[in-house]
């Protein structure tokens, strides 16, 4: 059991265990000794997103690192896809994000990337958990001679941004296009306008205003309805809403109807086999993917392959089957052959790559994709308790697959970021939807809720 790190690093309350400055320097020990056991360069990168704690966090991270002799590169507001790309194109040892995503302000969080771009294996997160215990580095410090330095990247957002334009077609121009953006006030406030701006299209930005406390505040991809009504408003062709840190979007085409990653997915995948680009017939969604997208792949010769929820988990999947395309719902979309993260940015250029070739609306893309009805309840709970030990939440689940059959799904889980179970259910009527999901979160509350709930 681990005790800091979840599916997607460590989130918390901004000055609260482990969030706050003493674990942070001891979580910057453990970072600079494991990396520095593995060799190499010594470097550590550090972006973050635009939340006030960031300067703590980053200073407190910087004060274990450079404490223990590596050396910092500090690149400041950048999405996290932007982080794991630099971290790998800098030939750092490390990358570490401080974000908490779509959270609110008060939150934040840290995800670290290996020298390849990619999340940590489950073994290396143990291995920091067991170092960041209080006592277990807590004297470790280099030799005066032997500390580490800390520089600032000041290009870090233009070498992304050369990036990001690479990811589209050379022979495509975006010129003509009208595009929305809501940059929920989060890290692609800058590289979001300046990326489809520089490639043609006419951009028209919101969340562009951070003030280190109004990061997804009513703006960003959980409120999708602010670029809804902007493409409405002004005859925009489409429009994209990210989260704090870009690693997600989702999309709204020019009738204003809102589009998630399982639309990103389809649109891809779809795209890239009448190309002939599809290396393995296989795409990569999650247990919370709608049955609509598997019944559509399935239609064109692609099998939807299935991996727990959370985009690591995404990647070890498609690193076993070969997949080149997956995602989540919550529009973490991966391109591998382009990245080797999510990317909102990337995942955006992508589809208005496929209208481009096509000269379809995303109305026309995404339209092929006729989705199951699908409910989610979300329950604040006191603990997390396996399910295995709770026979009636068991029968209810049992019961409720039953009476779904092969044309409905129910999927019970914890969340990997917040004190919550999850119910969802996919089937063919919404009424059966509501019925069912609400059977099962009553269990739920009934055993486990927590008392603030």
């Amino acid at each position: 059991m681990r005790k800091f790190f979840g599916t997607d690093g460590i989130r918390g309350v901004a000055g609260v265990s482990p969030l706050d400055p003493e674990s942070l320097v001891r979580l910057g020990k453990a970072i600079a000794t494991v990396f520095l056991k593995r060799g190499g360069k010594h470097r550590v990168l550090i972006g973050k997103d635009t939340r006030l704690s960031g300067y703590m966090i980053e200073t407190s991270l910087s004060a274990g690192i450079t404490a223990c002799g590596a050396d910092l590169m500090l690149v400041g507001p950048l999405p996290t896809p932007g982080v794991a790309y630099l971290t790998k194109s800098m030939r750092a040892d490390a990358g570490i994000v401080v974000s908490a995503s779509h959270n609110s302000f008060e939150d934040n969080g840290i995800k670290i990337f290996g020298a390849d771009g990619l999340k940590l294996a489950d073994g290396i997160e143990q291995e920091l958990e067991a170092l960041m215990q209080p006592g277990v580095l807590d004297h470790k410090v280099a030799a005066s001679s032997g500390f580490g330095k800390a520089v600032r990247i000041n290009d870090a957002v233009g070498r992304y941004t050369v990036f990001l334009k690479s990811c589209f077609p050379r022979e495509l121009s975006l010129a003509g296009i009208k595009v929305g953006l809501d940059c929920a006030n989060g890290a692609s406030y800058i590289v979001a306008p300046q990326t489809f701006s520089e490639l043609g299209a006419e951009v028209v930005s919101r969340g562009i205003s951070p003030n280190g406390r109004n990061i997804n505040a009513g703006f960003g991809s959980l409120h999708p309805d602010v670029v809804a009504r902007l493409v409405v408003e002004q005859g925009l062709d489409l429009g994209i809403a990210f989260d704090g840190d870009a690693d997600r979007l989702m999309l709204v085409d020019e009738k204003g109807t809102v589009h998630d990653g399982d639309a990103v997915l389809a649109i891809c995948a779809i795209d890239l086999k009448s190309r002939g680009k599809l290396r393995t017939p296989e795409v990569v969604g999650t247990v919370m993917s709608n049955l609509g997208l598997e019944k559509l792949l399935n239609s064109h010769g692609i099998k939807l392959l299935r991996s727990a929820v959370g985009d690591r988990y995404v990647l070890e999947e498609m690193a076993k089957s070969g997949a080149q395309l997956g995602g989540e719902q919550s529009g973490h979309c991966i391109f591998s052959d382009l990245s080797s993260t999510g990317d909102g940015i990337l995942s955006a250029l992508q589809v208005l790559a496929v209208m481009g070739r096509t000269g379809k609306k995303l109305s026309e893309l995404a339209g092929a994709l006729v989705r199951f009805p699908q409910q989610i309840v979300n329950i604040s709970v006191a603990k997390r308790v396996p399910f295995s030990e709770i026979p009636k939440l068991q029968a209810v689940i049992s019961a409720t697959e039953a009476s779904l059959g092969k044309s409905g799904r129910i999927l019970v889980r914890y969340s990997g970021t917040e004190l919550k179970v999850r119910v969802m259910v996919q089937c063919e009527n919404d009424a059966s939807c509501a019925s069912h999901v609400n059977a099962v979160a009553d269990v739920v509350r009934s055993e486990l809720a927590s008392p603030a709930a």
